[in-house]
């Protein structure tokens, strides 16, 4: 069964998932005409590969911790860091332990 786009003006509980990380699947919490939000679940050792995306991107590790890398650095995120992305920036994730993401996503061309 699929996973329901949150509507305009539903409340969307982003938190730690703790024990039930692992059993969650990652998935689309929204997707608008300009906009996409998603939680994305990242098991320890999981690696996204360097890909770019045309819109904005933020990236906020919710829990766990991930290394972010781009051309430039490699940064580690814990819980509650966030980091934005312009367009089209060459960017990798991998899991250093067991993560649950909120990417947003502008879907507006730059």
């Amino acid at each position: 069964m699929a996973i329901a786009h949150a509507a305009s003006g539903d409340v969307i509980h982003a938190i730690a998932l703790g024990n039930e990380l692992r059993e969650t699947p990652s998935h689309a919490l929204l997707k608008g005409s300009n906009l996409e939000l998603i939680r994305l679940i990242m098991p320890a050792g999981k690696v996204m590969k360097d890909h770019r995306v045309s819109g904005e991107v933020t990236i906020h590790c919710l829990e766990g911790v991930l290394e972010l890398s781009t051309p430039e650095k490699t940064q580690t995120l814990q819980a509650g860091d966030l980091v934005y992305l312009a367009g089209n920036e060459p960017h990798g994730l991998k899991a250093v332990m067991d993560a649950s993401v909120l990417l947003t996503i502008s879907l507006t061309r730059q």
